[in-house]
């Protein structure tokens, strides 16, 4: 796995002139020497989050490389774009089948979920680029090498991508708890985005505005909620279970 961070100002520059996918930038707070506020510049123009931090927190990032107070935080593998996503289901002949996780910070969660993706026969994730976890280290472990084979585009507004994939024909359907009917009732078989909403918060509000419909997964004990990736992987299945049945 390469590298999770890059440190140091000239070390941040060439990196950000590379085209690398990139996660963050740390910067030290109280940091403003004029290379620093270059690459501020250079990270903001390029829809990047730009984070100060304490001194102390680089130091134990980077554990003794030297950092003169930036780092960035890299992807172990490059973000594609949603248009290279829908390009892959055109290659296969496919209907479209897009996952994306709505403020699903857990990167254990992020990881399952990109293996059974893979399993599922998913063409690529999609991952806001706030309050969601980044492709990291621990993603890449946790999916078993799936990150290598799922495409994963970062995207900026979540009601907008929607809005957008809707127009291209894409079908959007939810999970939530509070659902229309039960996840195997539902038709799952056209183009479709399939949004998973974290643990504790569900689907934002917005983001449940943008769905076609919202499903619900039966829930007999007293627990109200699966976890993120367990629940996920039954609609994804679901998904594959119907799209066979309808090729047969």
């Amino acid at each position: 796995m390469s590298e999770e961070f890059v440190a140091g100002r000239n070390s941040v520059a060439e990196v950000l002139k590379s085209g690398r996918s990139i996660n963050k930038i740390l910067v030290a707070k109280g940091e403003r020497h004029g290379a620093i506020r270059e690459i501020i510049g250079q990270a903001r123009s390029q829809g990047l989050v730009v984070q100060e931090v304490e001194p102390a927190k680089l130091d134990q990032i980077t554990e003794g490389v030297r950092h003169q107070g930036v780092v960035a935080m890299v992807a172990p593998v490059a973000y594609a774009e949603i248009e290279d996503i829908l390009g892959r289901a055109q290659e296969n002949g496919e209907q479209p089948f897009i996952v994306l996780l709505d403020e699903l910070e857990d990167p254990h969660n992020v990881g399952a979920i990109l293996r059974t993706s893979d399993a599922t026969g998913v063409h690529g994730v999609l991952l806001p680029k706030r309050r969601s976890s980044p492709l990291t280290a621990t993603v890449a472990k946790t999916s078993a090498g799936a990150v290598e084979y799922v495409p994963v585009a970062r995207i900026g507004n979540i009601s907008q991508t929607l809005k957008k994939l809707k127009k291209q024909g894409l079908w959007v359907v939810g999970a939530d708890m509070d659902g229309d009917k039960n996840y195997y009732e539902a038709d799952l078989t056209g183009p479709i985005v399939v949004v998973v909403g974290s643990e504790g918060q569900g689907m934002g509000r917005l983001t449940k505005e943008e769905c076609d419909f919202v499903v619900r997964i039966p829930m007999k004990g007293k627990i109200t909620s699966l976890n993120a990736s367990v629940a996920c992987s039954l609609l994804l299945y679901e998904v594959l279970r119907q799209r066979e049945l309808k090729d047969k």
